[in-house]
C-alpha cells in the first residue's frame, strides 16, 4: 500500500499562474533563466536564484541559497503565492500535441523510499544531492516536483478522469506550446482519491532521484512530521511520453569513418542510407560522415538481463566503450547527451558543426525502467528523456 497523502500547498494565485510557473532548474540554461527573470513573478527567482546576483555569482553558494528563500518569502508576503486553507491533492495535467497526461501532486512517503517502496533506477552524484539538500534545508520547503510512475488501476484511472472533467483552477499555454491545467481537489474526494492511492503498488521514481534523495537526508537530519513526506507528482505509467535520450560524440577516437564502420559492424549489422529515426528495439539510427545509417544490433550482443539488454547499454558496451573510447559516461567531455525532444535534425546539425558521430536511440520504455528497478538495478545516465517537463512554481510544500 503507497502512503500518498494530501498537504497544504502554497500555490500561484489562479490569475498569476502563467507569470509563476517556470521550466525545470536543470534544463535552464544561465542565459534562459535571466530572460526568464525578467518577469518579478518568476518562480526562477526561486530555483534558480543566482539571476539575482552578480554575473558569474556561484549559483551554489550561500548567498544563492538565501536569495532563493528571500525571493520565496517575498512571493509570499505580497501574494503571488497563497497558502490553502485544508490539505488536498491536486490534479495536475498537461496537453503536448496529441498527448495529454494527467497525475496526482501528493506527499510521498521518505520511509518507502528509504525501504526500497519508492524504486529508483539511476546512481545519484554527490554534488547534486548536497546542492538540492541546501536547497530545501534553506527554503524550508519543497519546491521541486519529484516525478513519479505507477502501474495504473482501474479505480484510480475512473476518479482521475471525473474529477479532471471540471473546470480546472487554472489553464496556462507555456512557450513550448504546452498546456498546463490545474485542479485542486475538492474536499468532499480527499478521502476517496486517498484510498484509491492507497490502493497502488510499488512507485517508481522516472525523474527526480536527486531531490527524493535530498528529501531522505532532510528528514534523516529533522526528523519531523513535515520532513517525513517530499512533495512529488504520480503518472500513470500508460499515460507517459518517454523520449530517446541521444548522444553526440566529439571525434572518432582515432578512426577513419570507415575503420570506424568496420569496428561497429561487428555489433551490428549496418546498413548505409537508413532512416534517421530507429523503429523498434535493438536499432539506433547513426549519423556519421554525412549520412544516416541503421543500425541493427546482432543476436551475440542482445541479453535478456534487464539492464545489458537495455539499447543505451548495448550502445555504451559495444561502441561508445570499447570503441570510442568513453569508459565513464557520466564525466566524459567527449560525449555530448541530446534529448529526444530535439529531434534527429539536432543530431544531423551536430555533426555537419564537426562532431565525429550522433547516434539516435529507440526510446526506454517504462516496462523497461520498471525492470531495473525492480529487479535492484540502475540503468546507464541519461537513459529517459520524458515530455512534456513538469513545471516548477505549481505547488511549494513548505516543511
Amino acid at each position: 500500500m503507497a502512503d500518498v497523502l494530501p498537504f497544504r500547498a502554497l500555490r500561484p494565485r489562479d490569475d498569476l499562474a502563467s507569470r509563476v510557473i517556470a521550466p525545470p532548474y536543470d534544463v535552464l540554461s544561465v542565459d534562459n533563466a535571466r530572460q526568464l527573470a525578467s518577469d518579478p513573478y518568476s518562480f526562477v527567482h526561486v530555483t534558480r536564484s543566482e539571476v539575482d546576483l552578480e554575473v558569474g555569482a556561484d549559483p551554489h553558494s550561500s548567498a544563492a541559497y538565501q536569495k532563493a528563500r528571500e525571493n520565496l518569502d517575498q512571493l509570499v508576503s505580497s501574494g503571488v503565492l497563497v497558502h490553502d486553507e485544508q490539505p488536498t491533492y491536486y490534479l495536475y495535467g498537461q496537453r503536448m500535441g496529441e498527448h495529454e497526461q494527467v497525475g496526482v501532486l501528493a506527499a510521498a512517503s521518505v520511509e518507502e523510499y528509504d525501504q526500497g517502496a519508492i524504486a529508483k533506477h539511476e546512481y545519484t552524484r554527490p554534488d547534486k544531492e548536497d546542492d538540492r539538500t541546501h536547497h530545501m534545508d534553506v527554503l524550508d520547503a519543497q519546491v521541486g516536483l519529484v516525478f513519479l510512475a505507477y502501474r495504473p488501476t482501474d479505480r484510480l484511472d475512473r476518479l482521475l478522469a471525473d474529477l479532471s472533467s471540471a473546470e480546472p483552477a487554472w489553464s496556462v499555454t507555456t512557450e513550448d506550446d504546452v498546456v498546463h491545467r490545474l485542479w485542486p481537489v475538492p474536499q468532499g474526494a480527499v478521502s476517496q482519491l486517498r484510498e484509491a492511492l492507497s490502493d497502488l503498488g510499488r512507485l517508481y521514481i522516472a525523474d527526480g532521484h536527486h531531490r527524493s534523495a535530498a528529501a531522505s537526508r532532510i528528514h534523516a537530519k529533522r526528523n519531523s512530521a513535515g520532513s517525513a513526506y517530499f512533495l512529488a507528482g504520480l503518472y500513470p505509467a500508460d499515460r507517459l511520453e518517454v523520449m530517446s535520450y541521444n548522444r553526440v560524440v566529439n571525434d572518432l577516437n582515432g578512426h577513419t569513418p570507415e575503420s570506424f564502420l568496420d569496428a561497429v559492424s561487428h555489433a551490428y549489422e549496418v546498413e548505409r542510407d537508413g532512416p534517421d529515426t530507429p523503429t523498434a528495439r535493438g536499432e539506433v539510427a547513426m549519423h556519421l560522415d554525412g549520412q544516416w545509417f541503421r543500425l541493427r544490433a546482432r543476436p551475440r550482443v542482445r541479453s535478456t538481463d534487464p539492464v545489458s539488454g537495455l539499447d543505451v547499454a548495448i550502445l555504451q558496451d559495444h561502441v561508445l566503450n570499447p570503441i570510442l573510447g568513453i569508459d565513464d559516461p557520466r564525466r566524459s567531455t567527449r560525449l555530448r547527451f541530446v534529448g529526444g525532444i530535439h529531434g534527429p535534425q539536432a543530431l544531423k546539425t551536430a555533426v555537419a558543426e564537426g562532431a565525429g558521430v550522433a547516434f539516435h536511440l529507440f526510446p526506454t520504455g517504462l516496462d523497461q525502467l520498471f525492470a531495473v528497478a525492480d529487479a535492484g538495478e540502475v540503468m546507464p545516465p541519461k537513459s529517459t528523456w520524458f515530455e512534456p517537463k513538469l513545471r516548477e512554481g505549481v505547488v511549494v510544500r513548505p516543511l
